[in-house]
């Protein structure tokens, strides 16, 4: 419960949140090999949740409490995801490609990254909003702005990704399979996804047999299209 309050808190504590989760994800990064997939996709949500922070600081989210509470509960479904499987628990179905792909070496980097942003927003995002709406007493449209903006940072640094991790010119010609990789999956719509899986959770809060069904199809589904991305290439 102190946690939680501390999310809803905003201010100062809202901030030590956030730095919490940074500090979590700058530890990862040096336990970690560059080249391991977990590694890529912690480089790239570090990015991220630090352009995150920044924005909130300078008062782009108009709701800092509501900004605050969905972007800590959002990351730290990743990082218990983490945390878990370090323990040598079992990830959840929509993680689960890429911590058993993530030493491939016929994987490419950027494919790692698409696997986790795919796992992240897919699935984490739509359980982070109902998250949220739990913990500050709201629903969905009370925090569809704070989503929204969210998203813009998310779709603004996926072409920043895609060109930092693109491995040449041979990307280009149509016959290399990570084209058609490329091409099959979409930020845009794995937002619209979420936001819509988010919505029917909610309405099935008080309906906790179908809630819990729903979210088990929506991880396992998110988890084949994971799957797919990381299709070793070599």
């Amino acid at each position: 419960m102190a946690k939680i309050a501390q999310y809803a808190a905003g201010g100062e504590a809202g901030r030590r949140s956030v730095d919490t989760v940074l500090a979590r994800m700058r530890a990862f990064r040096s336990d970690w090999p560059a080249g391991d997939g977990i590694a890529v996709f912690n480089r790239v949500y570090l990015t991220v949740t630090e352009e995150l922070g920044r924005r909130i600081d300078r008062g782009e989210f108009p709701d800092r409490r509501s900004a605050v509470t969905l972007h800590v509960l959002f990351a730290e479904r990743y990082l218990s995801t983490a945390d878990t499987v370090a323990a040598g628990g079992r990830a959840p179905a929509c993680w689960r490609p890429l911590f058993q792909f993530r030493r491939h070496p016929g994987v490419r980097p950027l494919q790692f990254a698409l696997a986790g942003i795919n796992a992240h927003i897919g699935h984490d995002l739509a359980l982070a909003v109902v998250d949220t709406c739990r913990t500050l007493g709201c629903r969905p449209t009370d925090v569809e702005g704070d989503f929204d903006r969210v998203g813009d940072v998310l779709t603004m640094l996926e072409e920043r990704i895609r060109e930092d991790l693109m491995p040449g010119p041979d990307l280009l010609e149509i016959a290399d399979p990570l084209t058609h990789l490329l091409g099959s999956w979409s930020l845009e719509r794995a937002r619209d996804g979420a936001w819509s899986a988010a919505r029917l959770l909610w309405g099935l809060r008080e309906l906790p047999a179908l809630a819990e069904e729903f979210t088990e199809r929506l991880d396992a589904g998110v988890g084949l299209v994971g799957r797919c991305l990381l299709t070793p290439l070599r």
